[in-house]
């Protein structure tokens, strides 16, 4: 009974079709990206408004049903769908999809949390302006959940995080009550900064319905480079020496290890390295300069030319083209895709401290070494902001599933060494379930007990995605 009237109120909310029962139909909705993991719900609800996401809040919090918030689904955390219980509701917000306002002179746009991050780049694009975050999911992941991760991408570097990128929100909380924050200031102290709560918080305290986003103007020109050294520590003295020479205009900084780029020429044939595939490591670089092309043109041979003549680096290639600077960001963004073609891996997503980098690197790769000898490390990540993606993959002719079953030794390890070096085990994929019990390890009690009272107030009944984030 208390099911029958519940859906049948959700459908009386949204309408009968959008709310799913089927078991095969919610197969997406309840399976995470990579297919390790599938949960059950109730059902999958589809609003396409803020007042219908309110309802099914309210109605949740009326007949007491967990809820999940889930965008594009391109999490890799488990914090995107449900566990096995069954008695969670996924509240999708693929309908949710509207561009609801390009202000190009404000430099802003007004954008539902369902919008695809590719189409909000078409929107800003017909206005003649950009948005910068920039993900290798950008054609399948939403603005809700790269705000609800507080994802990064490649352009951290000179534009900053989705938080830094975000203005004003709205959000329905875990009772049901709407948040009208959408406001497109750059200054406006007017209290507590509701906002960057809902940020970063995975959906555990409401959902974000819409934001505010900047915009910036499109720069004169953009280059691209790769650049091949011996060591991690060479890729810092690359990036300090880009810093010194290029300053704002050195928009991305991104280090691929040798065995990475091995993997995505394996699986992905069709492209070409400018470079041959021999150094131990390399730096994608690009440039966005507002001067000129000659300008833009002048700095990046002198920075590489000065790097080359103190050896430092080995080698380097400048794109000639459109096409060549696209070549290159594949072998950056095709880096997940050909570790998945190769077999399972066990990921990392971890920050540090930039000048930290390259010793974690050298610490932990000899720590797992001596543990699983053979293990092949796939490390790449934005150097320019200390966000490193340190994942590791079986031995050669070791199973799968022979190496999984090593993976909370693993995790110790990696985890352990991010904390001697001050860093964090999260840097842009949240926590979710995958990583809720390890949140005790590296924050306090205090910021532990703070952040359960501030979930209380938002979620008293802890119906806002429940076992995430959270120990």
């Amino acid at each position: 009974m208390f099911k029958r009237s519940f859906l049948k109120a959700c459908e009386e909310a949204v309408g009968a079709d959008y709310v799913i029962t089927d078991e095969k139909q919610m197969q997406p909705f309840v399976t995470e990206c990579r297919k390790r993991f599938t949960g059950s719900a109730l059902a999958v609800v589809k609003p396409s408004t803020t007042a219908e996401v309110a309802e099914i809040v309210r109605l949740c919090n009326h007949y007491y049903v967990p809820l999940v918030p889930q965008g594009g689904n391109t999490g890799l955390v488990l914090g995107s769908v449900p566990d096995d219980s069954g008695k969670a509701i996924v509240l999708s917000l693929v309908r949710l999809n509207r561009v609801r306002e390009v202000d190009a002179a404000n430099n802003t746009i007004t954008a539902e949390a369902g919008c695809i991050l590719d189409h909000i780049h078409n929107a800003a694009e017909d206005a003649g302006r950009i948005f910068p975050l920039s993900l290798a999911s950008s054609g399948s992941c939403t603005i809700g959940g790269n705000l609800s991760a507080n994802a990064g991408g490649t352009a951290v570097l000179r534009y900053g995080t989705a938080r830094a990128l975000c203005l004003g929100l709205e959000a329905v909380t875990g009772e049901g009550d709407v948040l009208d924050g959408l406001r497109s200031l750059r200054k406006d102290n007017t209290g507590y900064d509701l906002r960057d709560l809902f940020i970063g918080a995975e959906g555990t305290l409401g959902v974000i319905t819409a934001a505010v986003l900047k915009l910036y103007p499109p720069p004169k020109t953009r280059l691209t480079a790769i650049a091949a050294m011996s060591t991690p520590g060479n890729a810092l003295e690359l990036l300090n020496i880009a810093q010194r020479y290029c300053g704002t205009s050195l928009t991305a900084f991104e280090l691929l290890s040798k065995y990475a780029t091995e993997l995505v020429l394996k699986h992905f044939p069709s492209l070409r390295t400018p470079l041959p595939p021999m150094y131990e490591q390399y730096t994608l670089i690009e440039l966005s300069d507002s001067e000129s092309e000659h300008h833009a043109i002048t700095m990046l041979e002198s920075f590489l030319e000065y790097a080359l003549e103190e050896e430092i680096i080995l080698d380097a290639a400048v794109a000639q083209s459109i096409a060549q600077s696209q070549n290159m960001w594949q072998l950056r963004e095709n880096i997940s895709a050909a570790q998945a073609m190769e077999g399972m891996n066990i990921k990392h997503d971890i920050s540090l401290p930039v000048s930290s980098v390259p010793s974690f690197i050298t610490e932990t790769d000899h720590l797992l070494q001596a543990r699983f000898p053979g293990c092949r490390m796939v490390t790449f990540g934005h150097l320019g902001d200390g966000s490193l993606h340190y994942n590791v993959s079986a031995p050669e002719d070791m199973p799968d599933e022979v190496f999984l079953a090593d993976s909370k030794e693993i995790n110790r390890i990696v985890y352990d060494s991010v904390a001697r070096f001050s860093g964090s085990i999260s840097a842009e994929h949240g926590l979710g379930a995958l990583k809720r019990e390890e949140l005790a390890r590296h924050k306090s009690e205090a910021e532990i007990a703070l952040m359960k009272k501030i979930k209380a107030v938002f979620d008293p009944r802890n119906l806002m995605n429940p076992g995430k984030v959270l120990p």
